[in-house]
């Protein structure tokens, strides 16, 4: 499983890989078809459920992110 840290910001997350942000908030998600479920830190119970053309936008550690995805298996993570 590839790990990734905030230096990498912006980028395309994969299916079963991991960004941890600077605060230490981990993000990852898991697809169902299209859909993708996104897991905040430790939990297994969706933060959010993304479909091609939606986005979540969260705070952690005093910074907003964005989550966005297409069509694909992959999720963009920005920092706004």
């Amino acid at each position: 499983m590839s790990a990734f840290t905030e230096a990498d910001l912006p980028l395309e997350l994969n299916d079963g890989e991991i960004i941890t942000l600077a605060d230490g908030t981990s993000v990852r998600f898991e697809s169902s078809g299209e859909a993708k479920d996104i897991m905040i830190n430790d939990g297994f119970a969706p933060a959010a459920t993304l479909f091609p053309g939606n986005e979540h936008v969260f705070d952690a550690g005093g910074c907003t992110y964005r989550l966005s995805c297409e069509f694909g298996n992959s999720m963009r993570v920005e920092k706004l």
